[in-house]
């Protein structure tokens, strides 16, 4: 999986695995806008880096909800620097959104479905550049949407 070097427009390799102890220091408040470390125990906590160099670009928290076959997304994060107009990369939020789609695919088949609730701001473009589907105060990506977004930026 790759993310782009916005300037460049080149790739870079980038690798998700779950959050190690030694992380949390690493997760501070003013780089990625959550005290990370409250969630710990709580939810499957992952981290986005850049393969060569191992800087954690982008952390995400998901719940498991096996009676309903889903896996929520309950706080996802780029860095500081990669938010907004003016960011270094492009598609940290894209790939730790497919990573969940993947692991929900994994785990429930076919009946898979990844959920979140979005930011008021963010809203439209989790429905525009994500494809996500509106459930009132939750979006969603089930089926062929669900499937699109590991294509695009797992594959």
């Amino acid at each position: 999986m790759e993310i782009t070097v916005v300037a460049t427009g080149e790739k870079k390799s980038v690798t998700i695995r779950p959050l190690e102890d030694e992380d949390f220091k690493l997760l501070l408040r003013k780089r990625y806008f959550f005290s990370w470390r409250t969630l710990k125990g709580k939810a499957d906590l992952y981290k986005l880096y850049v393969s060569e160099d191992e800087d954690i670009l982008g952390v995400m928290a998901l719940f498991d909800v096996p009676t309903e076959k889903r896996i929520e997304i309950k706080l996802l994060a780029s860095s500081k620097e990669n938010v907004g107009r003016q960011k270094e990369h492009e598609g940290i939020a894209g790939c730790l959104i497919a990573y969940a789609c993947r692991e929900a695919l994994k785990k429930y088949s076919d009946r898979a479905c990844v959920s979140l609730v979005p930011k008021t701001e963010l809203r439209a473009n989790y429905l525009t550049k994500y494809g996500m589907m509106d459930a009132g105060w939750q979006l969603f990506l089930e089926g062929k949407p669900l499937v699109n977004i590991i294509l695009k930026y797992l594959s």
